[in-house]
């Protein structure tokens, strides 16, 4: 006889918790509450019915088991208690809260001589590649914290970029772009391209899109090399451009206060917006691309609503960079200081964080890390990276972006890529259009020669039309052809109008009569028998 054991009453409530957690998933992924069958009579009807009410449980445990397999992470914020306030936070009190992971995230890379630098991500987040402004190129794997190559052009590098992995990045150097592998090899020269100042690569399209110090804005297919577009903007130079992550449309920001937004097959701007007062220092897109953020020399950040293109929100603070996260987040720099705004709720960005560098450090550029709460810095003294809580996205889709994926599974994803590759004429403001069914449009106004041409088959039309004979006299000919005219006539009359319509004579001339009265302005001009 076996000696019975109490059982745990913290089990028991845990367990119990387990499956009061349990059964809400699964009500969050049923179908509304199962059918009455016990009133119905059909015994068929009622046996397929059930079955299906059955299958319908059997998914939505299915489906909240498989939640609870990938256990889907919730992004966490700085939660202020009371009176407190998140932005006097500062970052050592933040890693000493964190995971031990985490803590190691945040750096600060002191390069004094080869600065100030600029910096970029690769999609997934895991290498980032940097550049110093008197030659300094090096990539990093930042999972594991190791230099991977570090090499010297020997002149002026202004940008950097990625582009469809990490074996190739594109450097704007002093006279032309180039391309290196990951090894720091040379693979080419874009000599058409000119003295580029900023670049951008469009993913899914494999094009890279660069603005030189003449003002003209180039596109380049990576993968065939072909040179799709060459367009000069007309607004002078800028060294402010940004693609739209949601439709691949490029933005650039001018010394007049416009931003204008490009396609490679239009040579001229879809949009023309008048943004500030100055010249436009920094421009932004949302991840949704629903939203921009334009910052201006007159000191104002302005959040912008690409639907309507109107202002939702503008704030007094000067910025010389700008980006968006995944969250939303939005990151600013002014000097030493780096500002990070989180949205409240209908657009209204309010502060959330701030960080302060060394006094007289110049922040030229910052960006999020994909998938991480980090928000790199490119100063005139070197790298740093900040802990910022919520900017990253938590759950990553690896057939998206994997930020651990092997060597075969990125040749797979390079293949699966330039098989799906996207043509330039996909781009536009609205992506929604593709696959669409275009509407009729409006009858337009006929030209003159279509009318003419009109006037010509209908009096062909009316010559041939018989006219019948008629007896006493009714049938002599000098009748026919008088007959005939009328015919003519009538089929000319409602073509004859548009015709005088497009020549701008209408058929009666407007008299003022002597009767009528003239306005009191212009009662001083009539003839004295006209009053």
């Amino acid at each position: 006889m076996g000696i019975a054991k109490e059982e745990d009453p913290k089990g028991i409530k845990n367990h119990q918790d387990a499956v009061e957690v349990m059964e809400m998933k699964v009500a969050k992924f049923s179908r509304g509450k199962a059918a009455n069958l016990a009133n119905l009579r059909d015994k068929k009807l009622k046996g397929q019915l059930t079955g299906k009410e059955k299958l319908i449980g059997l998914s939505a445990k299915a489906a909240a088991q498989t939640e609870k397999w990938f256990l889907p992470i919730e992004g966490g914020y700085l939660e202020p208690e009371g009176f407190e306030k998140t932005y006097r936070y500062d970052q050592q009190s933040i890693v000493q809260e964190v995971d031990i992971s985490s803590s190691k995230k945040p750096f600060d890379m002191i390069l004094p001589v080869l600065g100030p630098y600029t910096l970029e991500y690769t999609s997934n987040g895991r290498y980032m590649i940097v550049g110093g402004r008197k030659g300094h190129i090096a990539m990093m794997d930042m999972l594991n914290m190791d230099l991977i190559k570090e090499f010297q052009v020997r002149e002026t590098v202004r940008d950097v970029a990625f582009l469809h992995n990490d074996q190739l990045f594109a450097v704007a150097q002093k006279k032309y772009p180039y391309i290196y592998n990951r090894h720091g090899t040379e693979i080419h020269c874009l000599k058409e391209h000119g003295k580029a100042l900023k670049l951008q690569f469009l993913e899914k399209h494999f094009l890279l899109a660069s603005i030189n110090s003449f003002g003209q804005l180039h596109y380049q297919d990576m993968s065939t090399g072909e040179m799709i577009a060459n367009y000069r903007t007309g607004l002078g130079r800028t060294d402010v451009m940004r693609v739209n992550p949601y439709n691949a449309v490029i933005g650039l920001g001018h010394a007049g206060g416009k931003v204008t937004m490009w396609k490679p097959t239009s040579v001229k701007p879809l949009v023309t917006m008048l943004c500030h007062n100055g010249p436009v220092a920094a421009v932004a897109f949302d991840r949704g691309g629903h939203l921009m953020a334009t910052a201006g020399v007159d000191r104002k950040i302005k959040i912008w609503d690409m639907r309507k293109y109107e202002v939702v929100h503008s704030y007094p603070a000067r910025a010389q960079s700008l980006d968006f996260s995944q969250k939303g987040l939005l990151a600013s720099s002014n000097g030493s200081l780096v500002e990070i705004y989180r949205d409240c709720g209908g657009q209204d960005y309010k502060l959330y964080m701030k960080h302060r560098m060394v006094k007289g450090y110049q922040v030229g550029k910052v960006l999020f890390r994909p998938y991480e709460d980090i928000c790199g810095i490119g100063h005139s003294m070197g790298l740093s990276a900040i802990l910022v809580p919520g900017s990253g996205e938590a759950n990553f889709d690896t057939f998206v972006d994997n930020p651990v994926e092997t060597a075969k599974q990125r040749r797979e994803k390079e293949v699966q890529a330039l098989l799906s590759k996207l043509q330039p004429e996909t781009i536009m403001l609205n992506p929604n259009m593709i696959g669409s069914v275009r509407q009729p449009k409006k009858k337009e106004k006929k030209t003159k020669k279509e009318i003419e041409e009109e006037i010509e088959d209908a009096v062909d039309a009316a010559k041939n039309t018989r006219v019948k004979k008629k007896t006493k006299g009714r049938s002599k000919p000098s009748k026919r052809a008088k007959k005939m005219e009328e015919v003519v006539l009538r089929a000319k009359r409602p073509l004859l109008d548009q015709y005088k319509e497009i020549e701008g004579q209408p058929d009666k001339k407007q008299r003022v009569g002597e009767k009528t009265e003239l306005p009191k302005a212009l009662q001083r001009f009539a003839k004295k028998g006209q009053s």
